[in-house]
């Protein structure tokens, strides 16, 4: 009885020891990630705090869509006001969303533009270049999007395409690879020295989360598009492309244009989290005009209007 009651004592002490040990590994990884700093991620696409606590912790506790809901709109009405600043002041902004395939960049690049100008703001996913664009600069076709005085532009994957999908599936050389490392660092700094705001995103999925998004996409028929013949094939190269990461950050997460991790397993917490960094990476004031009052509608006087029944309508099934 005694000897129970002793290994009963030690397992009460040692639980609060392993709550601890967790809250402080979850505290410095947020503390991390407040601070701008760059998240390491292991080669199966987990956060670096989650592979030393040796199981994900992301799926315990999606946010509530309530809660979502009622943040988004607050960012929503923030990023209005980020693009009039941008207008006013003339400021030239591209942020590139990358990660894997389902990892959800296209959700929230949506998100951020469903209540912007789309005049001032715009999205660019390029499909495969043509045989006269493979014959130019690797970066030609990414230079005739970016911004003029006034503009927003997203990259939904953008020339990054050389360091990911084109070094693993084996369509571009050796040499064409390791040139894009020799020059795009170079081609980044470039971009900032010449005013561009440059913003980069990463977003990291777990195995696991990208294979229940793969089937629910095989289910709905709404999301077939998003299950391309490339993201089939790229399942069977998860290390592959995890070892084309770490490379590319290796080589171009630098300090004038470095990389964003969002963990992106709850996809409403990653939309509330870039969408709130984005706003916290460029200074900008409440400059949109307001309009007080309309002015009183027009006097139709004489005019009349034709017959309804010589025009065509759209037939109301509805």
């Amino acid at each position: 009885m005694a000897r129970a009651e002793e290994q009963g004592a030690k397992r009460s002490k040692a639980k609060p020891g392993k709550k601890s040990a967790s809250r402080k590994a979850s505290g410095a990884a947020k503390a991390a990630t407040a601070a701008g700093a760059t998240v390491a991620t292991g080669a199966d696409g987990q956060l670096a705090a989650e592979a030393s606590a040796g199981k994900s912790t992301r799926k315990r506790d999606w946010l509530d869509k309530k809660v979502y809901e009622k943040e988004l709109v607050q960012l929503q009405v923030e990023l209005v006001k980020l693009q009039a600043w941008v207008q006013k002041q003339g400021l030239r902004v591209v942020v590139l969303f990358e990660g894997r395939d389902a990892a959800g960049k296209g959700g929230t690049i949506k998100r951020i533009t469903e209540s912007l100008n789309p005049r001032s703001c715009h999205v660019v996913a390029l499909p495969k270049p043509t045989e006269r664009e493979r014959s130019q600069w690797y970066f030609q076709r990414y230079v005739a999007h970016l911004p003029a005085a006034g503009e927003i532009v997203l990259f939904d994957r953008s020339w990054y395409n050389r360091a990911g999908v084109e070094r693993v599936m084996g369509f571009c050389t050796e040499e064409e690879y390791q040139e894009f490392f020799r020059t795009c660092p170079e081609f980044e700094r470039m971009l900032a020295r010449s005013g561009i705001i440059l913003i980069k995103y990463w977003f990291s999925v777990s195995a696991d989360e990208q294979e229940r998004r793969f089937q629910d996409r095989l289910k709905r028929v709404t999301k077939h598009w998003k299950l391309s013949p490339m993201d089939v094939e790229a399942r069977q190269h998860w290390v592959a492309y995890s070892r084309a990461k770490d490379t590319m950050f290796a080589y171009t997460d630098t300090k004038q244009a470095p990389w964003y991790v969002v963990d992106a397993d709850d996809k409403r917490r990653a939309r509330l989290n870039t969408i709130s960094h984005l706003l916290s990476m460029i200074p900008y004031e409440d400059v949109i005009p307001r309009v007080k009052e309309l002015p009183p509608r027009e006097d139709t006087g004489a005019y009349v209007r034709p017959p309804l029944r010589e025009q065509t309508f759209v037939p109301q099934r509805y």
